[in-house]
């Protein structure tokens, strides 16, 4: 259990940071499109995590997120600008080059990751 010490210090840190977009991502574990986003949603929290947030919310483990946000099916892709207003909605499998572009259409600034030093 944390004390309370330490959750308002993450409160004072989270309060700090700077707003950034975010991506939602709403499926479940075992349908066979959400597999297929799992690693493209690792890679955009590994490469991306400075310039946008990516979430995923197992709707099968958490039934009451998906009424909250209104999907339909999954999985589903909700686009939120810095300011947490939805800015664009995606159905089905959405591979990480649209995402991406999506992002830049929205007028997000996204800029490729660096690559990996080389190690000997």
């Amino acid at each position: 259990m944390l004390g309370l010490g330490l959750l308002v210090a993450l409160a004072r840190a989270d309060a700090a940071k700077p707003a950034l977009p975010r991506l939602v991502d709403l499926g479940a574990g075992k349908c066979i499109p959400c597999k297929q986003m799992k690693p493209i949603l690792a890679e955009l929290q590994r490469d991306y995590a400075d310039q946008f947030e990516t979430v995923f919310i197992d709707v099968w483990e958490n039934r009451d997120e998906g009424k909250r946000y209104g999907i339909r099916l999954i999985p589903t892709q909700i686009f939120y600008d810095a300011t947490g207003k939805e800015r664009y909605r995606h159905e089905g499998f959405i591979a990480k080059k649209d995402i991406l572009a999506k992002w830049r259409e929205l007028g997000v600034e996204v800029k490729e990751p660096a690559a990996p030093a080389e190690t000997r």
